[in-house]
C-alpha cells in the first residue's frame, strides 16, 4: 500500500523519487528512540547533520493492520470502506516524498508548507483514484470531508493548532478552485495545476494556495 501511494503521487507530480517511502519505515520502538512524539499513527522524523537529511517515517501497526486487507485490490475499495485510514497512510507518504524532493533539489521546507501540500495530496490522490467513475458528487462529497468535517487533537499545542487549521485552510481554498476541472473533466488542466502548485516553494506556495498566485 505505501509504495501504491507513493506511485500514485509521483504519476500525479510527473517525477520520480530514488528513495522509497516503505524503505524507511520504522516501528513503535525505534520511532521513540528517534524522537517521535507518538501521539499519531503517523509520523515523519527528519534529523539533519552537516549537508546530511536523515528520514524515517512511522506508520502505527494498527493503521497498517487496518489497511492490509487492502492492500492487493481495487484502492476504490478502501476509500470506501476506510477513507481516515487511507488518508492517514497517504499523508505520511507525502511528508516523506515531499521532504525528499524538496532536499533533492536544493531547498528547505516549512512545516505550514509541508502539512498544506499533505492536504492537497490526499485530496489529488483519492479524487484521481476515482476519475474514471464520474466524479462530480464525490469530489464534492471528498471536499467536504477532507476539509470541513475535520477535527483536531486535544494535546495539540496553541501553535500546533494555528498550524494545522492554516493548512486547512489554505489547502481548501486550492482544491476548490481545481473543482472546476473536475466539473469540466478537464484532467490535463487538473494535473497541470498540481504540477505547477508543487513546485512552488515556501511562501509562494502558500499564497498560491490562498490567491491563486
Amino acid at each position: 500500500m505505501i509504495g501504491r501511494v507513493q506511485d500514485h503521487l509521483e504519476a500525479i507530480y510527473g517525477f520520480t523519487c530514488e528513495a522509497r517511502a516503505e524503505v524507511f519505515v520504522v516501528d513503535t520502538e525505534a520511532a521513540a528512540q528517534l524522537g517521535g512524539t507518538g501521539r499519531a499513527d503517523e509520523e515523519l522524523l527528519v534529523h539533519e547533520a552537516g549537508d546530511a537529511l536523515e528520514l524515517a517515517l512511522y506508520l502505527s501497526p494498527a493503521l497498517l493492520d487496518r489497511l492490509k486487507p487492502y492492500e492487493s485490490g481495487p484502492l476504490g475499495y478502501v476509500l470506501d470502506s476506510d477513507l481516515a485510514g487511507y488518508c492517514q497512510l497517504a499523508e505520511g507518504v507525502s511528508h516523506f516524498l515531499y521532504v525528499a524532493h524538496t532536499a533533492a533539489h536544493g531547498r528547505t521546507v516549512s512545516l505550514l508548507e509541508l502539512e498544506a501540500q499533505a492536504e492537497v495530496d490526499k485530496f489529488a490522490v483519492c479524487l484521481l483514484h476515482r476519475w474514471g467513475e464520474g466524479v462530480g458528487a464525490w469530489a464534492r462529497e471528498l471536499l467536504q470531508r477532507l476539509f470541513d468535517r475535520v477535527s483536531y487533537r486535544k494535546q495539540l499545542s496553541v501553535q500546533e493548532r494555528w498550524r494545522y487549521e492554516e493548512a486547512n485552510r489554505l489547502s481548501r481554498r486550492f482544491c476548490s478552485r481545481l473543482m472546476g476541472h473536475v466539473a469540466a473533466r478537464r484532467l490535463d488542466r487538473l494535473l497541470a495545476d498540481l504540477r505547477y502548485a508543487y513546485r512552488l516553494g515556501a511562501e509562494a506556495k502558500l499564497r498560491h494556495f490562498a490567491h491563486g498566485g
